[in-house]
Formats: structure tokens, sequence, C-alpha cells
């Protein structure tokens, strides 16, 4: 079906969602309840087989190859950016440990880049910079509203001349071209404004020569998001959590997208699923599928959803950003046209063992 379409998973994670790992409580507890809600609540109608149980989605998934398997070899995608999680007070490891990536990185080159993660009140949070470009090699930075530092839950915006500005220039200084920050989903038993966008703008303008990537865009605060994408071209969305609306609520997908195309974000909206959150397969073949309906387009005045639109959004935006060639063929067995496997047919084939 997409054969010859090129898809960029944006945001892929390896979710480290363990007892033992979690530390920063109820926060730790919040934040992977909240993410395994959304993977069992915004699962396709009458998938079971798409949803795991949650031993296995919080004990289980943190693992490079089954990652690999379920989003090379079970979908549709060709290349995906893993994000390093930053939560490094409420999860040993930060949540989403960028060893993984690196190690499916080693695995499948070409198709694996990483975005390493800041947590901008943590000690030595400036010279992370430097050690993820010079020893991790990461292509861009993950930022996340909330961390606990010494038992306090703390939290900062990206306009914090202090704070992030110094972050931002040794980014710049290293050549890498994007921060992206979660924003829009609120996560956990948290205070929700650093979870607005508002001061992005205040960040793009300082730093023009970055691009500042919303993350979760448009699920919520629309009309601010709106007004940022207008005004500063170095902002873009990328649609973890709003893709997942297409399995529960298409026409509020659908509202959310067509908001975005209608000014303007063609260019700069980015495909994301977020790992194993949601089986990626299903929810690419939807999104191909899927066709602006006329009362949209007229009532609300959306564009249609056209094959040229839905390939820059499934991948060409994000290769372009990231400066890579969509490649669909690298020569590791996931080149396209490829038999795709049963869902999840590692995790079976361990239980069988």
């Amino acid at each position: 079906m997409l054969d010859d379409v090129f898809v960029m998973d944006a945001i892929c994670h390896a979710y480290s969602f363990s007892a033992q790992n979690r530390i920063g409580q109820p926060y730790a507890d919040g934040i992977a309840t909240g993410v395994y809600q959304m993977h069992k609540l915004f699962a396709p109608p009458n998938r079971p087989e798409l949803v795991l149980d949650e031993d296995t989605f919080n004990n289980i998934i943190c693992e490079a190859q089954l990652t690999g398997d379920v989003i090379f070899g079970e979908s549709h995608t060709d290349a995906t950016i893993y994000h390093e999680l930053p939560l490094y007070g409420y999860f040993k490891d930060g949540g989403s440990p960028l060893s993984v990536g690196e190690e499916m990185r080693e695995r499948w080159p070409g198709r694996v880049y990483l975005y390493g993660g800041i947590s901008p009140h943590q000690p030595g949070a400036l010279d992370r910079v430097d050690e993820l470009v010079e020893k991790h090699r990461v292509s861009g930075i993950k930022l996340y509203p909330h961390d606990m530092i010494d038992g306090e839950l703390r939290s900062y915006g990206v306009d914090d001349e202090k704070l992030l500005f110094p972050i931002f220039e040794k980014v710049l200084k290293h050549g890498l071209k994007t921060v992206a920050i979660h924003k829009a989903i609120v996560m956990g038993p948290v205070p929700i404004e650093p979870y607005f966008p508002f001061e992005v703008g205040a960040a793009a303008r300082a730093f023009p020569d970055l691009n500042f990537e919303i993350v979760h865009g448009g699920w919520a605060f629309m009309e601010e998001t709106i007004a940022l994408l207008q005004w500063h071209p170095n902002i873009t969305v990328s649609t973890e959590g709003t893709t997942a609306l297409l399995a529960k609520s298409p026409r509020r997908f659908l509202e959310i997208v067509g908001t975005l195309l209608l000014n303007g974000a063609e260019d700069r909206l980015l495909w994301a699923i977020g790992g194993l959150v949601c089986h990626s397969r299903w929810y690419e073949e939807a999104f191909w599928e899927i066709e602006m309906p006329e009362d949209m387009i007229e009532g609300y005045g959306f564009p249609p959803l056209t094959e040229e639109i839905k390939r820059k959004i499934l991948g060409l935006n994000a290769a372009r950003l990231l400066g890579v060639e969509p490649k669909k063929k690298v020569g590791d067995g996931y080149d396209k046209p490829r038999d795709l496997a049963r869902p999840f047919s590692s995790l079976h084939q361990q239980a069988a063992e």
C-alpha cells in the first residue's frame, strides 16, 4: 500500500517504565499510566492484537531489537528519529534511554537518528550538549517541561535567557538544527502552564537558525500554535499523540491537521507515532487512505488531503529538516517492497520459547 512512500517517524521512544526504574513520585506513576492509557484507549476498534498488557508495556518493550522489529518489520516506516526522554528525576534512565536508540542506530544505520535529552535544571546540563554531540553523535536536542531536582518539581520556559539560551547557543555552535520540546499533552499531576507553547516564539525569534519543534502541537492550544507558526518560519509541529486520534476520533484528527494546513503548515508538519505507544502500521495506512470530507473543505476552507501533502507529512518534511536523503532502500532486509510481519511478532516468539 505504501511501498513507494517514504515514511519517517519523527519521534520514537523505547519506554522504560518498570517499577524499579521509577524514582520521582507521584509523577513517575502518572507519566507511565498516561502513556499506557494512550496505548490502550486509542487503539483501533476491534483490534485487540494491537494492545499489549500493562505489565508487558512497562517491563518488556524497552529493547532495541523489539522496537526496530515493530517499526521497520511490521510497519511501513523507513526511518525514525529516536528521542531520549530527559526525565532523570522521574526515572533512573530518563524514561526512554539514549542507549536503546544508539543500539538501534548501530543495527540499522541510515534508518535511525537520535535526539538527545537535556534537563536544564540538572547539574551539568550545558556540558551535556557537548557530550551528546561529541560522544553520542545526536542530530538534535529533546526538552521536557518538567523534571524532579533534589525532590522538587521544577519547570522552565524555553525563553529563559539565563537557563536555556546558553544551551541553544551551544547547540548552534555544534551545528545542530533542531530543538524539540514536549508541549500540549500534560503528563502526570503537574501544573499545566509549562505545557503551553506560548513562549516558544520568543526563543524562535532569538535563534532564527534553530528549528523549534513543538511536540504534540495542535493537541491543545491550537490558536496559539497557529499564531506561532504564522509568524515564525523556524517553528514546526510533530503529530505524536494527534496521530492516535485516527483510531477513535478521525474527524477531530482532520480538524487539527486541516487547521494547521489552512494556516500554511504544509511543509512543517511531521508524522510521529512515539515508538510502541501505538502500532505504527494501522495509523500509517489509515492516514494514507483518509480524505478531507467535502463539508470540512466547504465549511471550514480546509485544503484536500492530497497525495502530495500526505507524502510531505509522512516523511519528506522530516527528512528535509534533518538534512538527510529520503531513502527507502538501504540494503538491510527492510527495503521496500517488503512483506510485513504480524503485530508484535517478536513478543509472540519470545512467549512461545
